[in-house]
């Protein structure tokens, strides 16, 4: 029988893939090989900075996890895994794309976003999304356009009424 002290602790480390996994808008598989150690701590700068983490975690404690909350990926979790995970939906998905382009070695398995399992192809186009002040700036500058517009037009029209 293994020992109680080693099973407390394996359970401690599945409470927090699960707690992680609960709090997280976007929990992400990541498939590492090859990368250097420095580039795993450049990684987790990076996503330090969007409020992210970058974990490493055992498969089977992962499944194991996972499998309390009826998610379904123990098809993926094959070979070394490590995670990225944040509140924010799109910011750790954003830092791991980034970093995947001058990284090969990083590559984007699966993810969990908004506790539904989503693919590769759903994180790349989530990866195309701007970020938040973004689309914040995106959305201010359309409603200024309004009252430029009216103003243009309003100067206009009362030019043509002093000619």
């Amino acid at each position: 029988m293994a020992n109680p002290k080693i099973l407390e602790q394996k359970q401690n480390i599945i409470d927090e893939i699960t707690n992680n996994v609960k709090e997280s808008s976007s929990f992400i598989f990541l498939d590492n090989n090859g990368l250097t150690v420095s580039e795993t701590m450049e990684l987790r700068k990076k996503l330090r900075e969007s409020n992210s983490e970058l974990k490493v975690y055992k498969n089977t404690l992962v499944a194991r996890a996972l499998k309390d909350l009826n998610i379904d990926v123990e098809s993926e979790l094959n070979g070394p895994k490590v995670v990225a995970f944040g509140k924010d939906i799109i910011e750790p998905i954003k830092a791991v794309s980034e970093f995947s382009k001058t990284h090969e070695n990083l590559v984007m398995k699966i993810g969990i976003v908004d506790g539904k399992v989503t693919g590769l192809d759903e994180l790349k186009k989530l990866a195309t999304i701007p970020s938040r002040e973004g689309l914040l700036t995106m959305f201010a500058s359309g409603l200024l356009a309004i009252p430029k517009d009216f103003a243009i037009c309003l100067s206009l029209h009362s030019e043509k009424l002093e000619n």
